[in-house]
């Protein structure tokens, strides 16, 4: 498996970014300096992640989220 992390990647099976073998891996993301743990997706290229909005949940039982802009760094843990 390759060691480079892709430019987007989701945690939600239904979204086309979601990769369930690169999740397997423990990956970190580090965002403007600073480690986020809460993340529910990220995208480098246009520099922005999303995190869960607390417990509040959609209609679907999915995570509210938030869309943050700032420098996005991702890499695997260990």
């Amino acid at each position: 498996m390759s060691d480079t992390l892709p430019d987007r990647l989701c945690n939600d099976p239904q979204s086309p970014y979601f990769d369930e073998e690169l999740l397997k891996r423990d990956i970190g993301i580090r965002f403007n300096g600073v480690e986020k743990t809460n993340v529910e997706e990220y995208c480098v290229s246009e520099g922005w992640v999303r995190v869960a909005a607390g417990n509040a949940k959609d209609r679907h039982g999915r995570p509210m989220t938030l869309k943050l802009k700032g420098k996005v760094e991702p890499y695997f843990r260990g």
